[in-house]
């Protein structure tokens, strides 16, 4: 199993659409950067975590599924860099390899010491755009090579069909 442990903070701070959402909604930027962990699990398999340290967000340490993938927030006086180092400490064996996305040049060499693999924020954003690339592709075709209904039906009992289908009258 791979396993992918995304620095949130840093990866928000390093990719261009997510800085300039942050400086207007944080909270939204976190959002957008988990959808497109969530894209990124399910097209790969990966499993997800995102970690945010609570450097932005004060209080006691919450974890949550959100489009099934992981996020922390760790504990105040915990950073993300700290939390991170311990979970591929816990989650590394034999059958699991972990990923960890982050710039953090320090973290880097921290994670390599516990044998996992690093992805710059410009690597990850580039497996992302490849990624959100070749789903268009596959719904144009998916459109494209759409099946014709099965009986023939004129457009106006199409449009019939449609406003009941939609409650309509």
């Amino acid at each position: 199993m791979d396993i992918l442990i995304v620095d949130g903070y840093n990866i928000i701070g390093a990719w261009p659409e997510l800085k300039a959402l942050k400086d207007k909604d944080l909270a939204q930027a976190r959002d957008l950067l988990i959808a497109k962990m969530a894209e990124l699990q399910a097209y790969s398999g990966f499993r997800v975590i995102v970690v945010f340290d609570a450097y932005f967000v004060q209080g006691i340490e919450k974890k949550y599924k959100n489009h099934r993938v992981e996020v922390i927030f760790t504990k105040e006086n915990e950073t993300a860099d700290e939390r991170i180092e311990k979970m591929a400490i816990q989650l590394s064996n034999r059958k699991t390899q972990i990923h960890v996305a982050t710039s953090d040049y320090t973290e880097q060499w921290a994670i390599f010491g516990q044998g996992a693999l690093r992805i710059s924020a410009r690597e990850l954003l580039t497996e992302v755009n490849e990624l959100e690339k070749r789903i268009e592709k596959n719904v144009k075709n998916i459109q494209v090579n759409k099946p014709a209904s099965k009986i023939p039906i004129s457009s106006e009992v199409a449009e019939i069909f449609e406003k009941w289908r939609r409650g309509e009258r």
